[in-house]
Formats: C-alpha cells, sequence, structure tokens
C-alpha cells in the first residue's frame, strides 16, 4: 500500500487509517522514527508493563511499580538501540 500525506508546518503528519487500522495505532501510542539508508522508517513502540515481575511476595505495591518502571525504561532503550542498529 502506499499514500502520501503532508507535512505541516509545525513538522505533524498523518498516518493513513487503513495503515491505523492494520497496526493497530490508537491515540497516545508511540511510535519510533528510524532513520534508514533507505529512508524514514516508522515502527509502533511496544510496551511492556511487567507481566510476570519476579520480586519477593512480600514487596510492596509501590516497590513494584518502581521495578516495573525502571524494566520499562531499560527495555525501551534497549529496543531503540537495536532499531538503530537495524
Amino acid at each position: 500500500m502506499s499514500e502520501a500525506t503532508r507535512v505541516t508546518e509545525k513538522g505533524q503528519a498523518t498516518i493513513p487509517k487503513e495503515l491505523r487500522e492494520k497496526y493497530d495505532l490508537e491515540p497516545g501510542d508511540e511510535v519510533v522514527w528510524l532513520d534508514t539508508d533507505d529512508g524514514i522508517v516508522v515502527k509502533k513502540r511496544t510496551r511492556t508493563t511487567g507481566r510476570g515481575l519476579l520480586v519477593p511476595d512480600e514487596t510492596s505495591e509501590e516497590k513494584r511499580t518502581e521495578i516495573s518502571t525502571e524494566l520499562q525504561q531499560r527495555l525501551r532503550n534497549r529496543r531503540d538501540r537495536n532499531y538503530e542498529d537495524a
């Protein structure tokens, strides 16, 4: 599929509806813009929520949230590095 859209003065571009639906892009989702030898590649950023987090049962909910947030950031950074290497 190929469809053209315009970039606004603010640098914004609309993702065509067919592609938003195909790749399950919802308002608030993040995309990663990759500069490649072939041009710009846009990928949906996936998130993890620390499901199955292995911590002791007595760990407080606050600490679990803190650990999960840190792991999410580490995973996001690793994915971004992997996208840059692609």
